[in-house]
């Protein structure tokens, strides 16, 4: 899979992110897309051949495998990866729908067209909302889908056409759990990062009217 499209967005959101959104990005493409691409795809891309159960019975490994891991490890992440970085297209379309209307009208309408300010705000402030929200999905789904953050050696099936309990073995566990937990830790610092993030814009702004409105009370 080309991740070539990812990396362009991420780079043009990083023109009209904050500090705090920089350091987003930074994360998502260096601890998240770079380590996926790198080590994790490789790890998880044989993991259904080198799945090995103790019985050759036809059908009972590939219903066991099914049963233990629904979706693979590695897809999800892919579909994680896109799904929290997608949301930053709302602020790339608004800064290019105003750099549109000043082109059409042919006038200054704006001091500066990324900057976040007025439906700009707005906008900014629902695709973190969206990027947090699907953070915590993807992490409550992994949760639910592989009963916790773990890779147990030994899987345990009964399914039919298995005749018996058969001891499943999942393939290199120890590395799979490490780059398990790498990726759930930076899933959890960038949903810190993007309430960080949300509390600074939203507390930012709010001093801002507030101080407008002194003033004009003042006047």
């Amino acid at each position: 899979m080309s991740w070539a499209f990812l990396r362009d967005l991420l780079s043009g959101v990083n023109k009209y992110s904050t500090g705090i959104g920089r350091i987003w990005v930074a994360v998502v493409f260096m601890f998240r897309l770079l380590v996926y691409v790198a080590a994790a795809e490789n790890i998880w891309k044989h993991e259904h051949d080198e799945f090995e159960c103790n019985i050759k019975q036809p059908g009972c490994e590939n219903v066991c495998f099914d049963h233990f891991f629904p979706v693979s490890h590695i897809r999800l992440w892919a579909l994680q990866l896109i799904m929290v970085s997608t949301p930053s297209l709302l602020v790339i379309f608004h800064v290019a729908y105003r750099e549109n209307r000043e082109k059409h009208q042919n006038q200054k309408l704006y001091r500066n067209p990324g900057k976040i300010d007025g439906g700009l705000l707005c906008t900014y402030l629902i695709s973190l909302i969206l990027k947090t929200g699907f953070e915590i999905v993807f992490l409550v789904l992994f949760y639910k889908l592989y009963n916790g953050f773990k890779i147990p050696r030994l899987v345990k099936c009964d399914i039919k056409p298995c005749p018996n309990i058969v001891d499943c073995y999942i393939s290199k566990p120890t590395e799979k759990m490490i780059f398990l937990y790498f990726l759930v830790a930076t899933s959890c610092l960038c949903i810190v990062l993007n309430l960080g993030e949300l509390s600074y814009l939203i507390f930012k702004y709010s001093i801002k009217c507030y101080l407008k409105r002194h003033v004009k009370k003042q006047q």
